[in-house]
Parts: structure tokens; sequence; C-alpha cells
């Protein structure tokens, strides 16, 4: 029987899976927060380049949302709630890095609406389109 994930997926089951035993009550947001910086900090300079941006405009954006992990990757939540995450495209060796929103970013716009954007470069245009998405999704 073929396996049914990839060696990638599992990889980040087993990150989200170390983030939850670990997150019970034993982090702070401060912890949460360097976690996710020092994420950023480990990635290859075009990823880097492109996390840091998009930490800086959901910084900028939605200061309530709070920086954590998530499945290994950066994210923010709010209310302890995953609303939006960041996806390098080697986490999973794909070819573009994603900005991804959970069910609890309130970007329902009426019976159809994209959940996850391709990020290829932040130019000021991306920066703006992000930092709209970022201000509708934390409500």
């Amino acid at each position: 029987m073929a396996d049914t994930f990839s060696p990638e997926e599992r990889a980040a089951m087993k990150q989200r899976s170390k983030e939850v035993r670990t997150r019970k009550g034993r982090t702070t947001p401060d912890e949460d927060r360097a976690e996710v910086l020092a994420m950023i900090a480990d990635l290859a300079d075009d990823e880097r380049r492109l996390a840091e941006r998009v930490y800086a405009v959901v910084a900028a954006t939605a200061p309530d949302l709070v920086p954590r992990t998530w499945y290994g990757s950066p994210a923010w939540a709010k209310g302890g709630k995953v609303v939006l995450f960041y996806q390098p495209a080697s986490k999973f060796k794909v070819r573009y890095a994603t900005l991804g929103f959970s069910e609890t970013a309130t970007l329902d716009d009426g019976a159809m609406w994209p959940t996850s954007y391709a990020i290829a470069d932040v130019t000021p245009e991306v920066e703006q389109r992000i930092a709209t998405l970022v201000e509708r999704a934390a409500g």
C-alpha cells in the first residue's frame, strides 16, 4: 500500500503534535513570537525576505493577532485560533510560498472565495493586498 502522506506532510504533522504538547499552558505570547522569528530567520534568503515582509505587514495591519507556529510554519492567531499562516515553498518542496487563511478568517464573500494565495514576491502592491486580506480576516 502506498503512503498516503509525503515525508514533508508527515514531518508537519509531527511538528503540529509537538506544538500542541508544548503550548498547553507552557508558552507565552513572547515565547511564541520568538519561536516564529527564529523560524523565519532560519529560512533561505529569498524565503526569509518574503516571510519577513509578510510578518511586518501582519504586525502593522493587525497587531492584535498573536504570532505562533502552526504545523511548523509561521502563523497568527486570535483568541487562540489560527487565522492565517505563511507556508514557505521549501516546507513542502513546492514552487511558491503560500499565505493561507483558516476557517476562522472572516474572508467570506458570497458562496465561494479563496483561502490561500501563492506568493512569488512581495512588491508594494502585494503588501497592500496582504494588508487588505489580513484586515478582513482578523475581523
